[in-house]
């Protein structure tokens, strides 16, 4: 007598077809692979290529890498965003690395300008790095990036040191961001010409946490490419022997800073050369008052043959 079948369990029922299902995810997921198709982690990185950059100062340019001629992974395959799909200027990609060797007796700060060239020389774009505290005889080494370019800039080919200045590093003005122990930070800006008068602005700002009062005007000392003293050069306070107008001829008053305010007073010269020899002065060191700690500024100075620079009082500076 033949037993009657026992009912299949719902799990036995089901086997096939999932192992049906997993044969066609399996069958499914080998035919998306494309050939040359891999993770963001096979994509081959752009190779820097050596610079035989002569340099100036102790600074020089030793490599530059462009990015890869191959457009950039879609994100639909599992990359990141680019920022071409977020409708935003993509950088470049270019940068071009450089070493610093302080050759000289005394620790410095360099700021260096790096310059990325086309084939023919042409400047397509010129960008500024800073080398802090490099020590006698060291070497430091570090990159710096093209940034955005336009569409219709020419393909860079090169990169060189455009322009070094170097700073004792105890005088360099502080790092954006940062706050020196004096709680006071000094710098001056690129300034204003027209018709051969110069202004530059110094600019105090409070970034301690006391109040900070200045009356007067700043002191300065002229300096050299080599950090020696300019002389015969009549430094005048206030701008009227100089001209009228620039914002430097009010009177000294006292003015009180409180956290997070800053004050300014302005530089002013002529470049007019006439008999004689012009005076250049690169640096200018500057002590907000008497007893203050020192920060030496770039501003520049063409002085030409005049022989004089005005400066103006402290002004608070109006929010």
């Amino acid at each position: 007598m033949r037993r009657p079948a026992r009912p299949r369990s719902p799990l036995a029922r089901t086997a096939p077809l999932v192992s049906a299902l997993v044969a066609a995810a399996l069958l499914t997921a080998c035919g998306t692979e494309r050939p040359g198709a891999g993770s963001a982690g096979s994509a081959e990185s752009p190779s820097p290529t050596r610079i035989d950059d002569p340099g100036m100062d102790g600074v020089r340019v030793t490599s530059l890498t462009l990015p890869p001629a191959s457009p950039s992974p879609s994100p639909s395959h599992g990359h990141a965003v680019s920022a071409d799909s977020l409708d935003l200027e993509p950088d470049s990609g270019i940068s071009a690395g450089y070493e610093v060797t302080n050759e000289g007796a005394e620790t410095l700060t360099y700021s260096i300008v790096i310059t990325f060239m086309s084939a023919d020389g042409g400047a397509m774009a010129n960008q500024t790095a800073t080398a802090r505290d490099v020590r006698p005889g060291a070497t430091v080494r570090g990159t710096v990036r093209a940034g955005v370019l336009p569409p219709t800039t020419p393909r860079v080919t090169g990169a060189k040191v455009l322009k070094v200045t170097k700073v004792p590093a105890g005088e360099a003005p502080a790092e954006p961001g940062t706050c020196p122990a004096s709680g006071i930070r000094v710098s001056a800006d690129r300034g204003d010409a027209a018709m051969g008068l110069r202004v530059v602005g110094l600019h105090l700002e409070n970034c301690g946490t006391r109040r900070y009062t200045v009356e007067g005007y700043p002191l300065l000392t002229l300096l050299d490419g080599g950090h020696q003293p300019v002389d015969g050069v009549d430094v005048l306070e206030g701008g009227q022997g100089i001209a009228t107008g620039t914002g430097a001829d009010e009177p000294p008053r006292p003015v009180t800073l409180g956290p997070g305010e800053s004050a300014s007073a302005s530089l002013v010269w002529r470049n007019t050369t006439e008999s004689g020899t012009p005076v250049n002065v690169p640096h200018v060191r500057v002590r907000a008052k008497a007893g203050a700690d020192p920060v030496t500024v770039t501003p520049n100075l063409d002085l030409g043959t005049t022989g004089k620079l005005g400066v103006g009082p402290w002004k608070k500076t109006e929010r």
